[in-house]
């Protein structure tokens, strides 16, 4: 059975497969949750937040440009991008607690980015989450 953090990491490389031209990935959510052993409560969280993230994709990607200081979404990496994207939606759209979705980010971020992603991703999550909580 798979973890939460194993879960977010499969819906990274969702978007992240979606952000680069593959928009037929839909087709192969369910396929791709099998092969990664994302099962039952496991793929309704799976599912919650991919879809999640899909229809609140622009107003999530709003409130990340807004807080991106330097750049723009479009500039920044794809991989980065989609943690982003992911724990905006949690942190907008969800009860979890904002330290663990921030953490998780981080962790994602210094598996799947360069070295400077986990300050880049810690920075823009915390502007959005202060933005949230005013």
């Amino acid at each position: 059975m798979a973890t939460r953090h194993q879960v977010r990491e499969s819906i990274i490389g969702l978007l992240y497969a979606e952000d680069i031209g593959n928009s037929d990935i839909q087709k192969f959510v369910d396929e791709i949750f099998e092969e990664k052993k994302i099962r039952n409560r496991q793929k309704e969280f799976a599912l919650s937040l991919y879809n999640g993230v899909e229809e609140n994709l622009s107003h999530i990607d709003a409130m990340i440009d807004e807080h991106l200081k330097e750049w723009d979404l479009k500039s920044i990496g794809n991989v980065e991008r989609a943690i982003l994207r992911l724990a905006t939606y949690e942190l907008l759209f969800t009860e979890l607690d904002s330290a663990v979705i921030i953490n998780e980010a981080i962790e994602l971020a210094k598996k799947l980015c360069n070295d400077t992603g986990p300050k880049f991703i810690n920075g823009v999550l915390d502007a959005v989450y202060k933005a949230k909580v005013g």
